[in-house]
């Protein structure tokens, strides 16, 4: 009102944009064992120009960043995810796309062209490095060189940015929500892409309401959908009110599915309003499923359905249990740790299966944001917990777990993370000993820049 301007918090500090793309031979310190082999891939939100209307930090172009380590040495690159919108922006020279495709604030050029950004996590699967957003089909890179390769259109349509890989079958599972005709839909999709990397199947079921639908869970036999009030309204978004906005009366829904099942078995249990970004992992035990997610009393990052803004929260680990041989649908819950923290991993190798060993990023100082300063080992089987904690305002992104060899015990292998370094204005990525998190970094491998805060990750290797 005074004249100021108001500085959009995701276009600002380290969540800002870095717009060149680069090649690095990073100084290590520390000593980086020969045996830890491959790359870290990181992907995270890059606008390559200033935003149209108000923007949100979850619709930035993709930029992927590489960290090949061999012998010791780590070499760094990063390039943009040349999707169709990308190109389309690039070659007009400014944005012409509204955030989550807001057809309000979307230019008429742009209009109803593809939007996607493939932003949110990067893997690799049959072959195939894909990088991933929730509304629309992976989009292949090539593994070193890190080339724009397109859409894998044979997924025909939206699919999550967390699939699960059994490590059994070498299956990748995944869903799609909002899926649909209109923009925002209650749609969902369930799928598996063989170990081959061919389309099995995709299926399509309702959700009870709209929901942004981050993550899911899998166990050996069952898929498990969270519909969470953080919801979608098409309704909204013409009215200028969030697309996007958390409403707590519409309760906390997960369907429960087996994954040889049809859409139509889907059995809805219920809990008390509450958000989930992201599980560690789920599995089955004596007729019930256990589930280890990192939950939130309100949705962060979202305003309310009127446009107010919402309560800052923070997550917390506690433990779902789904009791299939019962007559209730109601979810139990139980506190598993008092650290706030948020992007959980663990040894992927025991994914939906029973495990000890997890990893998260930690905010020891309860500020109840998203910026992590911490980096923390959980043993769900003592429940002793590590933490080695960053000083001077450095914030860590989420810890990637790498096992020492393909029959190593469950949790014996490296973690490493990308840390910004506030002062300096630059990142690291840091090395440590997974069970002995503690200690702090066993080698540093220093950018010369900084990479920008992110969202996920994953270790190739080789």
């Amino acid at each position: 009102m005074d004249g100021d301007v108001r500085i959009n918090p995701y276009l600002s500090g380290n969540f800002a944009p870095i717009r060149s793309e680069d090649d690095f031979d990073l100084v290590v310190k520390g000593e980086i064992p020969k045996e830890l082999k491959g790359t870290l891939y990181r992907t995270g939100p890059n606008p390559q120009f200033e935003p149209r209307g108000e923007y949100h930090w979850f619709t930035g172009d993709g930029m992927i960043h590489a960290f090949h380590v061999e012998d010791g040495k780590v070499t760094y690159r990063n390039r943009y995810v040349r999707t169709p919108k990308w190109e389309l922006e690039n070659s007009e020279g400014r944005a012409l796309f509204g955030g989550f495709g807001n057809p309000m604030t979307t230019d008429p050029i742009a209009q109803g062209k593809e939007s996607g950004v493939a932003n949110t996590n990067i893997l690799f699967h049959a072959g195939r490095l894909l990088a991933l957003e929730e509304a629309h089909a992976p989009f292949e890179m090539a593994e070193r060189t890190l080339e724009s390769k397109g859409y894998a259109t044979e997924y025909n349509g939206r699919v999550t940015a967390h699939p699960k890989i059994d490590p059994k079958t070498g299956e990748m599972v995944w869903f799609g929500y909002g899926v649909g005709d209109m923009p925002l839909s209650a749609g969902m999709s369930y799928g598996v892409t063989d170990a081959s990397g061919k389309v099995v199947r995709r299926d399509d079921f309702q959700a009870p309401f709209s929901s942004m639908v981050h993550d899911f869970l899998v166990t050996e036999n069952y898929a498990l959908f969270p519909i969470l009030p953080l919801t979608g309204s098409l309704d909204r978004a013409m009215k200028g009110l969030p697309a996007y906005a958390w409403e707590p009366d519409k309760g906390s829904h997960v369907g429960v599915m087996r994954r040889d099942g049809e859409v139509s078995s889907i059995r809805w249990f219920n809990a008390p309003p509450s958000y989930v970004f992201h599980p560690m992992n789920a599995w089955e035990e004596g007729g019930k499923i256990i589930a280890d997610v990192f939950r939130y009393d309100t949705a962060p990052l979202f305003p309310n359905a009127d446009g107010s803004p919402g309560l800052r929260s923070a997550a917390r680990m506690v433990r779902w249990t789904f009791d299939l041989d019962g007559n209730s649908d109601a979810i139990k819950e139980e506190a598993i740790d008092d650290l706030d923290g948020e992007f959980p991993r663990f040894d992927e190798r025991y994914a939906g299966l029973a495990h000890r060993h997890g990893w998260y990023a930690a905010d020891p100082g309860n500020a109840k944001t998203i910026k992590q300063t911490a980096i923390a080992h959980l043993d769900l089987v003592t429940g002793k917990r590590q933490v080695y904690e960053l000083t001077g305002g450095d914030m860590t992104s989420e810890p990637v777990f790498t096992p020492r060899s393909a029959d190593a015990a469950e949790g014996d292998g490296w973690v490493t993370a990308v840390v910004w370094r506030a002062a300096e204005d630059r990142s690291d990525m840091l090395v440590f000993e997974a069970l002995d998190i503690a200690k702090g970094p066993i080698a540093i491998a220093e950018l010369p820049r900084r990479v920008p805060f992110g969202f996920h990750g994953n270790w190739v290797a080789g």
